[in-house]
């Protein structure tokens, strides 16, 4: 919230104006989205839509109960102990930052508020989690740092520490890792200007050992319609699945799917799921105005859920907390 203005300073702001001196505009949030969190449902991880049995959004901003929520997004779910497990930003209108909360679920549709389990002196989103031989781990997209940043769950959900670096040097965007072959493999966006528009795939055989940049990378160069990660891989048998942000004319319209057809350590190769997003803006309500995440999960033969999110305007100020 604004502070109250000392009388001091109405003077000069009055002074100012008469002076036909214009004051610079207050500093507010750059996001102007309304960010909320939904469960889809569907046949397949090409098929998601809504379902009847999730009273979406699941999750607001007004459900954060430990900071001053401007709006949350990029849920990941991980199931443990029959738990439900779903991470996601929560953008801190006091500090302006993304940290890390967690909420729990039975069956998907009912979901409680935990707390926030990340937080850094700098923003962090995407909360890429996963599991590895019975440890939990998570990958926050951290690029104000330049790093991809390896955390580890001391007492999961809740307590997380920092016990790897996997790579520096570049603005690494939304990492996405996934297993292959029995290889690990990563993709990320790393436009220097943030044109959204740089996919690179990187490989390693130990999560915290040496990767390697394909010999393909960047995959994807100069398109901002197709380059962003917009979710885990999803796996469907024998194919992967890649997930991408729609970033142009504006970041954070829609999700496009492409299938994996090749991929080696030598070799890359997608090609579109559909000529049409396979998530978007449904014109009204929690989504209104666009989608960019899904993170999608077999339940049983035949059966998928995913965590969503979408969006909806708001002016900076209400975002803030201003309004």
């Amino acid at each position: 919230m604004a502070e109250k203005r000392s009388a001091k300073q109405r003077v000069k702001g009055y002074v100012k104006r008469l002076l036909g001196i214009q004051p610079p505009p207050p500093t507010q949030p750059k996001n102007k989205h309304l960010w909320s969190i939904g469960m889809y449902s569907g046949s397949s991880p090409l098929d998601l839509r809504p379902d009847d049995r999730f009273p979406n959004p699941i999750l607001t901003r007004d459900h954060v109960t430990d900071v001053s929520a401007g709006f949350v997004a990029d849920p990941f779910l991980i199931q443990a102990d029959g738990v439900w497990n779903m991470f996601f930003e929560v953008f801190n209108r006091r500090t302006w930052l993304g940290e890390i909360a967690v909420a729990t679920s039975k069956d998907l549709a009912e979901w409680q508020y935990q707390q926030v389990v990340l937080t850094e002196p700098f923003h962090i989103s995407y909360p890429f989690v996963f599991e590895w031989k019975g440890e939990h781990y998570m990958i926050p997209e951290t690029h104000k740092t330049r790093t991809i940043r390896l955390y580890k769950a001391d007492v999961f959900p809740y307590k997380w520490s920092l016990v790897h670096t996997l790579m520096s040097g570049k603005r690494f965007a939304d990492a996405t890792l996934f297993r292959h072959d029995d290889r690990w493999w990563l993709f990320t966006e790393t436009s220097a200007q943030m044109k959204h528009d740089t996919l690179r795939l990187y490989y390693a055989d130990d999560l915290m050992g040496a990767w390697t940049e394909h010999p393909a990378s960047p995959i994807i160069e100069g398109d901002a319609h197709s380059a962003r990660p917009g979710g885990s891989v999803a796996r469907e048998g024998d194919t992967l699945i890649r997930y991408a942000q729609e970033c142009v004319p504006r970041y954070g319209l829609s999700v496009h799917a492409f299938v994996i057809s090749k991929l080696t350590t030598t070799e890359y190769e997608e090609t579109p799921a559909s000529n049409n997003p396979i998530l978007g803006a449904s014109g009204s309500g929690w989504n209104e105005s666009g989608m960019h995440h899904v993170n999608a999960h077999r339940v049983a033969d035949g059966k998928w859920i995913a965590a969503v999110d979408g969006w909806h305007p708001a002016t900076a100020a209400y975002v803030a907390g201003d309004a």
